[in-house]
């Protein structure tokens, strides 16, 4: 039993080692400062929730670290604006509650999501945001999500949409609709397999960003649009490449292929910039979420942490046997 201590101690100054010393070096992003002036845009835009009252868009305000409202631009987002980007039914203005605060970056920065209240975002992930705002269109890029009360968070892409609006940036009105179900779908799988122990989220928006960089060099290659099948097999392969085959159901890649045939029909296929956007987006997911624990597998230090704490077991139970 000593010896397996003994062991333990080594393992667990390894992994010490390994996320002080090798864990790659991400800066956080500051967000937006709202005391520059864009010269693209000029002031920030705040698109706050049309269900808040006036006290409540202040106090939204505060969260996204606006310091006075003569800061930024402001405006409202309501159940009309999702007919109007995404061809709904008027929905209800009263709940619409999740508010963005959107700056335009320099051409290359790409497109950052930061959402400043994560226990009232409460599906929606940064990167789920990401994925479903470049098939929008939207390219470089400062986005800040925050709510007041807990909500999905699935109505801030209405937000983001309406600021390039109010800035004179037409996007197109069906990758729109096709981005907001992309929104869904995701949203929906992932929540689906939360609680599965091999699902991992971060895997999942790396595999359909692989789908989509997929989807466009098909459509290089053979100039025509991929077949049913051939979406099917594009998908099976993200996901394998993700380890992701054993997690997702078929029902879920049905729903997958469903969505991916529409996308296709859309300019985001053809799109350059969807294409810049997506790369950087992608290495920005292995930069934060690949390098360490490749580097653990790649050692061998992953399967040996197993085989240690199975031994531990063991020795437990021997005691009492």
């Amino acid at each position: 039993m000593k010896t397996l201590l003994k062991k333990g101690l080594g393992f667990l100054a390894a992994i010490s080692t390994l996320s002080l010393v090798s864990a790659p070096t991400v800066e956080a992003s500051e967000g937006i400062d709202t005391s520059v002036v864009n010269e693209a845009w000029g002031l920030p835009t705040f698109v706050y929730g049309g269900g808040l009252d006036d006290a409540q868009v202040e106090e939204t305000a505060d969260l996204l670290g606006i310091d006075s409202m003569e800061n930024v631009a402001s405006v409202a987002v309501t159940g009309e604006d999702l007919q109007t980007y995404l061809g709904t039914g008027s929905g209800s203005t009263a709940s619409m509650i999740s508010s963005v605060l959107v700056q335009r970056e320099n051409e290359g920065e790409g497109v950052t999501v930061i959402i400043e209240t994560p226990d009232d975002i409460t599906q929606i992930t940064e990167e789920q945001y990401i994925n479903a705002a470049i098939t929008a269109g939207v390219e470089d890029v400062t986005i800040m999500v925050a709510s007041i009360r807990p909500v999905t968070g699935e109505s801030a892409l209405t937000g983001i949409y309406k600021a390039f609006d109010v800035n004179g940036e037409d996007l197109d009105q069906d990758r729109m609709e096709v981005a907001q179900e992309e929104l869904e779908t995701t949203n929906q799988i992932a929540q689906e397999n939360s609680d599965e122990e091999d699902f991992d989220t971060s895997r999942f928006d790396q595999a359909i960003v692989e789908i989509k960089q997929q989807l466009a060099d098909f459509r290089d290659r053979q100039d025509e649009l991929a077949t049913r099948e051939e979406i099917e097999q594009i998908i099976n392969d993200a996901l394998a490449n993700n380890d992701l085959q054993n997690v997702i159901s078929q029902d879920q890649i049905d729903r997958l292929l469903a969505f991916f045939e529409r996308y296709q029909q859309t300019g985001a296929i053809d799109s350059a910039q969807v294409r810049e956007q997506l790369e950087q987006f992608s290495n920005d997911l292995r930069d934060r979420f690949g390098d360490v624990w490749q580097q653990a597998e790649d050692s061998g230090l992953i399967d040996q942490i197993g085989n240690f704490f199975r031994q531990i077991w063991d020795a437990i139970r021997g005691l009492f046997n």
